[in-house]
């Protein structure tokens, strides 16, 4: 079994910059070099893909959603389960697995992956893992700790190609993918949560839960209640948010940082009905 947490730390209360499960492992710099290979020729082919704790990202499950022709709430009642810790001060699904003994991911086929253009972060991260250290109050978001996930089972290590960390995570697809979630990881790294001593409440756990993962929620939010008749939100942005993913995906970081940190961005209409205004 083996264990590739998207951006450990990010949404745990633990202060410590090497997750558990990296621990030991051989750390890596974006300039590092590795030799990996990964191909239908080798006899491990697949075997990554079985009993592993895959953790979603906001784009792998709208990805993911929107390939299989599924809205995000259907592809999260089916696909998804939501761990539940002491350490989770934000809300985090992952993949869940066939419920047969090789506990395989439910996109597998004979030929390798079968929603290969849209797999999750941590796919395509594999061989490496990353980790961000916990934000300080003052300071510059941390630069992330790459490690070398070297499984027994996998063969794929000490091939002729070269790569650094770097390249891997640009051939991958990986610095695309982070760049659309890039609001995302904003809310995680808020100075709100500095130090580990303020939680959200239920409330506030499920409003996150709402504008990162199920989207389709979100945009019922917006425009099947009396929200856009409570705020001032630009016409242009209300047309995109019907149609463009993307636009829904950044505006429920906007919407996040001005419902639970209180950040003035979104303003409040002036013929707002005063029973429904924000105070």
């Amino acid at each position: 079994m083996t264990t590739n947490d998207h951006m450990m730390g990010a949404g745990s209360k633990k202060e410590s910059a090497i997750p558990a499960p990296f621990a030991g492992k051989r750390q890596l710099k974006a300039e590092d070099e590795l030799s990996f290979g990964c191909h239908a020729g080798l006899p491990c082919f697949n075997t990554c893909c079985h009993d592993v704790n895959i953790i979603l990202t906001p784009v792998d499950v709208l990805r993911l959603s929107r390939r299989l022709k599924m809205s995000t709430t259907e592809f999260i009642g089916q696909h998804t389960l939501k761990p539940i810790t002491k350490e989770l001060q934000l809300p985090v699904l992952m993949m869940k697995m066939s419920k047969t003994e090789e506990k395989a991911c439910p996109f597998l086929t004979d030929k390798g992956c079968g929603v290969y253009e849209d797999r999750p972060w941590a796919c395509r991260m594999y061989p490496i893992a990353m980790a961000v250290p916990p934000a300080r109050a003052g300071d510059e978001e941390p630069e992330p700790i790459y490690f070398l996930l070297e499984d027994d089972f996998c063969k794929g290590h000490g091939a002729a190609t070269k790569w650094t960390v770097e390249k891997w995570r640009r051939d991958q697809g990986v610095v695309e993918h982070e760049d659309l979630e890039k609001c995302h990881r904003e809310i995680h790294s808020h100075p709100w949560f500095i130090g580990g001593i303020r939680h959200l409440n239920p409330s506030g756990m499920e409003m996150f839960f709402m504008c990162s993962y199920d989207l389709d929620t979100f945009k019922r939010f917006i425009f099947n209640s009396s929200f856009l008749e409570r705020f001032d939100i630009e016409e242009e942005l209300v047309e995109k948010l019907r149609t463009d993913d993307v636009e829904l995906l950044k505006f429920g970081s906007r919407w996040l940082r001005y419902s639970l940190f209180q950040e003035p961005i979104i303003k409040v209409r002036e013929d707002a009905p005063k029973s429904r205004r924000k105070k």
